[in-house]
C-alpha cells in the first residue's frame, strides 16, 4: 500500500487522460489539502465556470497506469459512475485547484461524484503533477479548474 502511494505521488497524469475544463455547476465538492496549510486556505468558489483552466505541461505517466486503479474501484463496486463508450469505459472527475503565485498547490477540491476513493485519487494525480503545472500572471493565490478522464478497455 505504501509503495502504491509513493508511486501515485510520482505520477504526472494518466495515459490517455483528457484534461479539460469541468461543467459549470459543482455539486457538494469535497476539499483535500495539497500539502500546504489547509486551515487558512479558502474554500473553492461555488461556481467553477469562471475559473481559469489549469495548464499542465506533461500528460504522460512515469510509473503506473492510473486508470487501472479507477477500474479496480469500479469492479470492486466502490464507484458506479463509469460510463460505457465504444472504446471501453471512462470515468471523469472535475477538480478545482488553489495555486500560489510561485506554483505551489494549496488545496484541491474534487467535485463529489459519490466515489470518495476515486475523488481522492484524482486529487493525488493532480498533486503528483504539481511540477508540470503552469501558473501564469498570478499575483495572489488563484483557483483553477480541470478535469481528469480515466479510461480502460472493456
Amino acid at each position: 500500500m505504501i509503495g502504491a502511494l509513493l508511486a501515485l505521488l510520482q505520477v504526472i497524469a494518466p495515459p490517455g487522460a483528457v484534461i479539460s475544463p469541468p461543467p459549470a455547476a459543482p455539486t457538494s465538492p469535497k476539499s483535500l489539502s495539497g500539502g500546504g496549510s489547509s486551515a487558512s486556505a479558502p474554500l473553492a468558489p461555488q461556481d467553477w465556470s469562471a475559473l481559469p483552466v489549469l495548464r499542465i505541461r506533461q500528460r504522460s505517466t512515469t510509473l503506473a497506469n492510473t486508470s487501472a486503479y479507477v477500474h479496480g474501484e469500479v469492479v470492486a463496486g466502490r464507484c458506479a459512475k463509469a460510463i460505457r463508450t465504444t472504446q471501453g469505459w471512462t470515468l471523469s472527475i472535475d477538480l478545482a485547484v488553489l495555486m500560489t503565485p510561485d506554483g505551489r498547490v494549496r488545496r484541491i477540491t474534487p467535485r463529489a461524484i459519490d466515489c470518495p476513493t476515486v475523488e481522492q485519487y484524482a486529487a493525488g494525480v493532480i498533486l503528483g503533477a504539481r511540477d508540470a503545472i503552469d501558473v501564469v500572471d498570478a499575483d495572489t493565490d488563484t483557483w483553477y479548474r480541470t478535469s481528469l478522464t480515466f479510461a480502460w478497455g472493456g
